[in-house]
């Protein structure tokens, strides 16, 4: 446990880092690394309606499911940005665009995640309902996996959305366009002007 109180926070600033690289902004990796709380709740939960301490086992769980819970929210975002993008590319950049890339960019992600849950859940179910030895170590490590794969998804098709289009509704009333191709206003024109 002792070991534990320092790998958790340098695991969660790895997965900031790996987060950042990806998105190269502050506001889109703190938005998926202040979810992983939220995603968490279902694994807490669990753990705690089948009596499990609070063991190494328990925290390599929560560990694992942050990494998933991460994932599910990066691959959101960049579902979201790569929507937004073409339509700021195409030339639609009001709150009516961005409502309709948020629309189209989290419909696109609704299958996905539904199979990566059920694959996860497919794996760990015989994992949590198993007997024999080691089992019990094993159940502790999967308990919070299986609660965090109910709420994990939830958060990441409901909760990321709406706060993405806050950030970029106050971007875009700030004039800048997150989306946007550098140069790709001056093409547009120069294209129009060309016979």
């Amino acid at each position: 446990m002792q070991r534990l109180k320092s790998i958790v926070p340098l695991t969660l600033l790895i997965i900031f880092v790996l987060i950042w690289s990806v998105f190269r902004r502050v506001p889109e990796a703190l938005l998926i690394m202040l979810t992983l709380p939220f995603a968490l709740v279902g694994g807490i939960w669990l753990v705690w309606l089948l009596g499990h301490p609070v063991s190494v086992a328990t925290m390599v769980g929560f560990i694992a499911l942050a990494g998933v819970t991460s994932e599910l929210g990066v691959v959101m975002l960049l579902y979201l940005r790569n929507a937004w993008r073409q339509r700021v590319a195409a030339g639609n950049a009001d709150e009516l665009a961005l409502d309709e890339a948020i629309d189209a960019g989290a419909v696109l992600r609704v299958r996905p995640i539904a199979m990566t849950v059920a694959v996860i859940l497919a794996g760990l179910m015989p994992i949590m309902f198993g007997h024999g030895a080691g089992s019990e170590v094993m159940r502790s490590i999967a308990a919070p996996m299986v609660g965090g794969m109910i709420t994990a998804p939830l958060l990441s098709m409901l909760v990321i959305p709406v706060v993405f289009r806050l950030l970029e509704r106050r971007r875009l009333r700030a004039g800048r366009l997150p989306g946007a191709v550098p140069g790709a206003a001056s093409m547009r024109a120069s294209s129009a002007e060309s016979p």
